[in-house]
């Protein structure tokens, strides 16, 4: 291997490289040697656990790339398109967090989750009773994108018959999350910024719909709320609900998918969760840590010339914070590449930490859990039938784009 390609102001494009995908963590190792790695581009990538814990609740980070003393087109919003909450910094972003939360969690609405357990045991189980019998089939096309985004639109209030169209402009959005080496971006975030207007013009008319005639769900109460702090603006409405529509499904799909792949390569762990079922919230955290389906955050910046780890990080410079490094530090999780789903002590990076953890974390832990025991309960002998899998473009939102197995 050239020295070149080796060097630490390469690490970016190479955990970016789709030739890494399945195995981007040698790479994290060699990040945390580092613990701040700047990049040929400029780049400052982190992966080190107690360095990235800080940085997550240091208020002078900015997850707004506003902030950028340069755009980054890779990223970079489009213009006239306002960011989502989650890049927004406070006090704008804790206010349409809380706006957004009221009829999502608790304080106000805390029985709305919980509520959904028995929905997403009867999908779950609808879905795994239509592979029994099948010698062959695909988890994600089967079972990991139906059983969540089927969750999502109905919480929120999308007709089912709409969910092919969604699916296809989330898959668009998403890939403007790719950063492929030496790629021209341009394409890809303008399409991803069609898509998200489309979606966002969809939800907008459904929202006026909900107006006229509430009917209980998510997308109802963020429309016709007038609290104390009151409503959502039309457009603050649109941003958001396509957030939710996306990241209400596409995390947990991954995490999902990486969590029965794990457990095939780890047929010990799969037939202790089948003998100790109530075992499986911890072996969920455990896949946070070890699978997690965000790996690295690239939106942050510094207000301020932030000094870590002994490097000083300039004011307006890209900030990347690698999550999946972190909760693979040696120095914070033992023996930290053994998949242990009886692990303790697991303050994972997988949904994020401080003010930005992510707001969906509750509904994606309660449908993996549900899921994986499902899975596990009711398929006759899993088994690969490739491994490696065929993985998604993006590095971001890391995740096999198939996953076929087999079974009997």
């Amino acid at each position: 291997m050239p020295a070149d390609t080796a060097s630490a102001d390469t690490l970016f494009r190479r955990i970016t490289d789709y030739a890494n995908r399945a195995d981007p963590y040698p790479l994290y190792a060699e990040l945390r040697e580092h613990k701040v790695a700047r990049q040929e581009d400029g780049k400052y990538l982190v992966g080190t656990y107690d360095e990235i814990a800080a940085l997550l609740h240091d208020p002078r980070v900015s997850s707004d790339l506003r902030n950028r003393a340069e755009p980054d087109p890779s990223i970079a919003p489009p213009e006239g398109l306002p960011p989502s909450f989650i890049g927004r910094d406070d006090p704008e972003h804790d206010r349409l967090r809380r706006l957004t939360m009221r009829p999502f969690g608790p304080p106000h609405s805390p029985g709305r989750i919980d509520a959904l357990r028995g929905d997403i045991s009867r999908i779950a189980g609808q879905l795994a009773d239509g592979l029994r019998g099948r010698s062959s089939f695909d988890l994600v096309d089967d079972f990991a994108f139906p059983l969540p985004v089927t969750v999502i639109c109905d919480l929120l209030g999308v007709p089912s018959e709409d969910i092919p169209q969604v699916h296809t402009w989330a898959d668009t959005v998403v890939s403007g999350l790719d950063f492929t080496p030496g790629e021209d971006p341009e394409a890809r975030r303008h399409a991803a910024y069609e898509a998200r207007s489309a979606m966002g013009r969809y939800l907008g008319e459904l929202a006026e719909k909900r107006r006229r005639g509430p009917t209980g769900d998510m997308l109802s109460a963020l429309a016709n709320e007038d609290g104390p702090e009151g409503a959502l603006t039309q457009q603050e409405l649109m941003v958001t609900t396509v957030l939710l529509l996306i990241a209400g499904h596409e995390t947990t799909v991954n995490l999902i998918t990486n969590g029965m792949l794990t457990l095939l390569r780890n047929p010990e762990a799969l037939e202790r969760l089948r003998a100790e079922p109530e075992l499986m919230p911890r072996a969920v955290e455990e896949l946070l840590r070890y699978e997690p389906p965000v790996q690295f955050l690239p939106q942050r910046t510094p207000l301020a010339d932030i000094e870590v780890a002994g490097v000083t990080i300039p004011k307006g410079a890209p900030l990347v914070l690698v999550l999946a490094s972190g909760s693979r530090d040696p120095l914070r999780f033992p023996d930290p590449d053994r998949f242990d789903p009886g692990r303790r002590d697991n303050q994972h990076f997988g949904f994020g930490s401080g003010i930005h953890n992510c707001f969906g974390a509750p509904l994606a832990r309660l449908e993996t859990q549900i899921a994986l025991t499902t899975l596990i309960n009711l398929l006759d002998g899993p088994r690969l039938l490739k491994d490696p899998p065929e993985y998604r473009n993006s590095p971001v939102l890391r995740g096999p784009r198939h996953l076929l197995l087999g079974q009997g």
